[in-house]
């Protein structure tokens, strides 16, 4: 049994929960910009102490700050308000599904604003139009939508689509920054509780109590859906590679739906799952074929869900002949980068980065593998 995959459950089943305890919390009357708020205050508090910890400091570096700012706004700040105000109206099921479309999204800003994704191939745009059609058939727009379940609906697509502006803005500004992920996680989401903190009170009055239910709930939610998480999917990337911490994104969708069902009582119609099934296969499409990875910038369809930054990324394979390997077995050191080279997982990056940076994978932040 591979020693990874308790931590893969956990993870994906983490995220898949997400969805159950927003619909936990609106339910109990807690308003979305304060769900929002509770959320990134409490995951800001759990990133300082891995930060304090770790003994790392917050740069002081403005333009930094600027950045993460922009990036709190489309990752965290919009979003997390929009799910919560969706699930008003939809079911988390429903919410679930629909952000699996992150990827999507990221893929189409990609391509509008990235060179390099400027062709995305008849595979990946085949991959978009099979995205769409699934999101209409979770919607079930064939039996006409109320106005109620159609805000609902749009809500959690425009957060997806706030996912998929923001990846492509990392990409562009803040991958390959020297600071850690540990202290791009906590500089952005330090960003938005100060952001929600200003537009919680203004928009929605002062805070009550829910309840011990709802409380406890958002205290998991921020604690546990955007701090701990965020460590098992760093420790993921480390000991699975790549691809297993991106393949998170494929089973997030099970997970809540099946929470959703069974403690919630949502109701499963057929569309949901096969409008599901429809999405997960679309984002298969749109990921690139097999590559090498590169000390850069995250790829575009290699993104999520939400919320936290990036440092390197997956490239297509490169105009240069590739390295060979050595006749070494297994585990040999590659003569003048220091980088491994492995017969499983090809090249892998020096040592020396392993304890600070992820190397270039698939889902917030993400290594790039975070939930909503």
């Amino acid at each position: 049994m591979r020693r990874w995959l308790p931590a893969f459950a956990a993870l994906s089943g983490i995220w898949g929960a997400s969805f159950a305890l927003i619909k936990v919390a609106v339910d109990a009357g807690v308003p979305p910009v304060w769900v929002a708020l509770w959320r990134c205050l409490l995951g800001a508090v759990t990133l300082g102490v891995v930060l304090v910890l770790r003994g790392e400091r917050i740069p002081r570096d403005r333009a930094l700050w600027g950045h993460s700012a922009v990036v709190a706004v489309l990752l965290n700040t919009v979003p997390f308000i929009l799910f919560p105000f969706g699930e008003t109206r939809v079911s988390s099921v429903l919410a679930g599904v629909i952000n699996a479309t992150t990827p999507l999204f990221t893929l189409v800003f990609a391509v509008l604003t990235v060179p390099e994704e400027r062709r995305p191939g008849a595979r990946r745009l085949l991959g978009l139009a099979l995205g769409f059609v699934g999101v209409l058939t979770v919607l079930g727009v064939w039996h006409g939508v109320g106005p109620g379940e159609a805000a609902g609906g749009l809500a959690c697509l425009a957060a997806a689509c706030c996912y998929g502006a923001g990846f492509a803005y990392l990409r562009r500004f803040l991958s390959g920054r020297p600071e850690s992920i540990t202290t791009l996680s906590a500089l952005q989401i330090g960003c938005a509780a100060a952001e929600l903190a200003v537009i919680a009170p203004l928009a929605a009055g002062a805070p009550h109590w829910p309840g011990a239910g709802p409380a406890a709930a958002l205290l998991v939610f921020g604690m546990v859906g955007t701090g701990f998480a965020y460590l098992l999917n760093l420790g993921l990337v480390r000991t699975a590679g790549t691809t297993a911490a991106s393949s998170v994104t494929y089973v997030m969708p099970l997970w809540s739906t099946a929470i959703g069902a069974l403690f919630l009582a949502e109701p499963v119609g057929w569309n949901a799952l096969a409008g599901g099934a429809l999405v997960v296969a679309a984002v298969a499409l749109t990921r690139p074929s097999r590559r090498r990875t590169v000390p850069v910038v995250p790829d575009a369809s290699d993104a999520a869900a939400p919320g936290i930054p990036v440092g390197h990324r997956v490239s297509d394979e490169a105009d240069e002949a590739p390295k060979p390997r050595q006749a070494v077995g297994q585990g040999a050191r590659r003569p003048g980068d220091g980088a491994y080279e492995d017969a499983a997982h090809g090249d892998l990056p020096p040592e020396r980065n392993l304890p600070d940076k992820p190397v270039g994978t698939g889902l917030i932040g993400q290594p790039y593998s975070y939930p909503t």
